[in-house]
C-alpha cells in the first residue's frame, strides 16, 4: 500500500457498515479519502476518530445523494478543485427494498437501480475522466457487489436487488474489457460478499426488526472490516495482476 500515501480514494456510502470501513482502513494507509453520502455526520465522526487514532492519511466528509447526477458531477467537479482529482474510486453505495417481481412498487424497483447501477456507472465514468485526463495508468475502480450478484437466492424480498447485482458483475467485467480496450492500465475489481452484518438487513426490513435481527443471528456473519480487508489486498496486488472478483461468504453461509 506504500505507493498509494498521499493519493486520493473516493468511497461512496462512507457514513456507515462496509463504507466507512472501507473507509477507515484507507485513511490508515495513507490516503486521501473523500466519503460521501446523503448525511455526513457519521463520516465527520469517522473522520475525528481516524484523526485521534493518529492514521497517517485523511478523511474528507462530502455530502452528495448518489441518485442525483447533478450532485456527483458536482462532487467530482469539487474533488478537482481541492484535490486534482480520484486515483482510487470505491462503488460501495447500495441499498435493496423487499419489492417481488410480482408486487413490487416501480418507484422502489427504480431507486435500486438508480442507486446500485445508474449511480456506480456515473462515478465509474467521472473517476476515469479524472484519472485520464491526469495521466494516471494505474488508478483503480471497485465496485462493492454481492453474492446475489452470482446466484439467486430463495425469498422473493431480493430478487429484484439480485438483478441489480447481475448487472453490477456484467458492468465490472465491461469495464475490465474498455479499459483494455483503451491501452490503459487502470484496473477494475467487483467484491461479491455474502452476509454482512451491518445495517443492511434493518434498512431492508425497516418495518419488521426482528426479521433483520433474525438474519444475523443464525450464523457467524462476515464483518464490515473483512471487506475493508479484502480491498487493501486488492490495491496492494501487484501492477500486473488484475484481480476480477473476489467472492467472499462466511464459512457458515450456505446459499
Amino acid at each position: 500500500m506504500e505507493r498509494w500515501k498521499g493519493r486520493v480514494a473516493l468511497v461512496t456510502g462512507a457514513s456507515v457498515g462496509i463504507g466507512a470501513a472501507i473507509a477507515r482502513a484507507l485513511v490508515q494507509h495513507g490516503m486521501k479519502v473523500v466519503g460521501c453520502a446523503r448525511s455526513v455526520d457519521k463520516i465527520e465522526k469517522l473522520a475525528a476518530e481516524c484523526e485521534s487514532a493518529g492514521y497517517t492519511g485523511t478523511l474528507v466528509p462530502y455530502k452528495c445523494d448518489v441518485t442525483s447526477e447533478e450532485e456527483i458531477l458536482s462532487m467530482f467537479s469539487a474533488i478537482k478543485t481541492l484535490h486534482q482529482g480520484v486515483d482510487v474510486c470505491i462503488n460501495n453505495a447500495g441499498l435493496a427494498h423487499p419489492e417481488p417481481l410480482l408486487s413490487g412498487r416501480t418507484e422502489f424497483w427504480r431507486n435500486m437501480i438508480d442507486v446500485n447501477v445508474i449511480a456506480m456507472s456515473i462515478c465509474t465514468r467521472e473517476a476515469y475522466q479524472s484519472m485520464k485526463e491526469r495521466n494516471i495508468d494505474d488508478g483503480h475502480i471497485i465496485n462493492i457487489n454481492s453474492m446475489s450478484g452470482h446466484r439467486v437466492a430463495p425469498g422473493s424480498a431480493t430478487h429484484f436487488y439480485s438483478a441489480t447485482k447481475f448487472a453490477v458483475t456484467a458492468l465490472t467485467e465491461g469495464l475490465r474489457q474498455e479499459l483494455r480496450e483503451a491501452k490503459t492500465h487502470i484496473r477494475a475489481t467487483s467484491v461479491s460478499p455474502g452476509l454482512v452484518e451491518t445495517e443492511f438487513a434493518f434498512r431492508l426490513y425497516n418495518n419488521d426488526p426482528e426479521k433483520a435481527a433474525a438474519t444475523y443471528e443464525n450464523l457467524k456473519c462476515l464483518k464490515a472490516e473483512d471487506l475493508a480487508s479484502a480491498v487493501v489486498y486488492i490495491l496492494s496486488a501487484p501492477l500486473h495482476v488484475q484481480i476480477g472478483d473476489i467472492q467472499m461468504r462466511p464459512t457458515e453461509q450456505w446459499t
